[in-house]
């Protein structure tokens, strides 16, 4: 396939499928990891928190060096799907390891278990989603064609996520939580098998790609870093996703200690997952007629007034919490999609300046600020809620409600209006892309 024509549909399945069941794991952990630790494994919050951001210290090695080999891989099945495979076995192990923790255990083993857990978990969605995400900025150089791409990549991860959700529900219902972990990690991992063999089988690789990443690793780190696009990108992902988090992170919080309403947490999940989806193929309309950073400046504003109304909602007012996660799910939508196109772009500009396709390293610096910034959130919850005095499975003080309602609330929307302020300082729009590409294309 030349680089100007539309991708089809078969191949555009097959690249998308995988995202079906890593978007289950992935959401999964990040939505009720924290609470299914604290809550019924009865590990303290600040360890969980430790732990999460100890293993973003060990993304910084792992992400750079699954970019950088992605980028490097020489073979007769390309460049990207060596890896993915390669993942496979990893992800499913790990994923097992933390739903499935070893009962009567002493808490250090414990602990030990669930640190191995995450670290293998993280490690092998690096070895999957770098080079993953590298594939499909290079599938289409076509600057309206990679909004098309990214959107159904997104849109089975969010149906993988809905699938998070509906597991979420059924462990907050159950009245074992532990076998009942042990059963969803298993329907997890049999959903993730078929959808990464068939897209390893359904696509094929840009020969033209292959041997031109970077030779040198600190190289390419520098190359990205000079690049003034790609460097706006990571302050803003990582302060956008900083915010973003506590969706995942805290909506269990809220809905049963500040909100009361344990019962609706999932559907406080679901809505906004709910408007994420059905999002996507209207931002990508609309990205065909306004440019990329308008509609993502606008989706920010959005989603940020939507975090930070949700501070007003007291004891109760499950109402205004699901009509704002419905809104804040709209808007996240851009961010998933848009955002993800427009990296592609950016890479195109190194291409220009520098001749070479190192997707893999530029993604794997977008992977690294994005999981770091959950993680970072996920280590401030922690220590926050130790700091104030939360105590698991019982009503809580004053201090700790309000203390969960501004991190949930006011905090995501600090970090919005940060990156919004960030991203207003963009350039690469379509004119200057196609300029580039002509260039490129120019010279062979």
């Amino acid at each position: 396939m030349s680089s100007d024509e539309r991708l089809p549909l078969a191949p555009l399945v097959a690249y998308s499928a995988p995202a079906l069941g890593l978007g289950a794991m992935f959401f999964l952990v990040n939505l009720y990891l924290l609470k299914f630790s604290t809550d019924v494994l009865l590990v303290a919050p600040a360890v969980m928190g430790v732990l999460f951001g100890i293993s973003r210290i060990w993304d910084a090695v792992a992400d750079p060096l699954a970019g950088y080999f992605s980028d490097r891989t020489h073979s007769r099945f390309g460049r990207r799907r060596p890896w993915i495979l390669a993942s496979l076995a990893p992800t499913l192990a790990s994923f097992w390891m933390l739903w499935s923790p070893p009962s009567e255990i002493p808490e250090p083993l414990l602990v030990t278990w669930i640190a191995v857990a995450i670290f293998g978990f993280y490690t092998a969605v690096t070895i999957f989603s770098v080079p993953h995400t590298a594939l499909g900025a290079e599938l289409s150089t076509r600057y309206d064609d990679r909004n098309r791409i990214f959107g159904a990549r997104q849109l089975a991860f969010n149906a993988g996520a809905f699938l998070a959700v509906g597991a979420m529900s059924w462990l907050i219902q159950s009245p074992a939580p532990r076998e009942t972990a042990q059963e969803i990690a298993v329907l997890a991992c049999l959903l993730m098998l078929p959808t990464i063999l068939w897209c390893v089988a359904g696509l094929r690789e840009r020969t033209e790609y292959q041997g031109r990443g970077a030779t040198n690793p600190f190289a390419a780190v520098r190359d990205v870093w000079q690049n003034p696009h790609a460097r706006l990108l990571l302050f803003v992902i990582f302060i956008e996703h900083l915010g973003s988090a506590t969706i995942s992170i805290l909506t269990p919080y809220v809905s049963e200690y500040a909100i009361l309403t344990p019962e609706k947490t999932a559907l406080y999940i679901a809505l906004f997952m709910i408007g994420s989806t059905i999002s996507l193929p209207v931002w990508v309309r609309l990205a065909t007629r306004y440019g990329k950073k308008e509609l993502w400046l606008g989706s920010m504003v959005l989603e940020g007034a939507s975090f930070g109304a949700m501070f007003l909602a007291g004891p109760g007012e499950w109402i205004l919490i699901a009509s704002l996660s419905f809104a804040g799910g709209v808007a996240s939508g851009c961010g998933a999609t848009i955002g993800q196109s427009i990296k592609a772009d950016v890479i195109d500009y190194d291409e220009w300046k520098t001749g070479e396709r190192k997707e893999g390293i530029y993604f794997a610096a977008w992977s690294f600020v994005f999981k770091g910034s959950g993680a970072v959130t996920m280590l401030i919850t922690g220590v926050v809620l130790q700091a104030v005095g939360f105590v698991p499975n019982v009503p809580q003080t004053d201090e700790v409600k309000l203390a969960i309602r501004a991190l949930f609330a006011l905090f995501p929307l600090a970090c919005f209006a940060i990156g919004i302020v960030i991203m207003l300082r963009f350039s690469l729009g379509r004119a200057e892309h196609e300029r580039l590409r002509s260039e490129i294309d120019a010279r062979g």
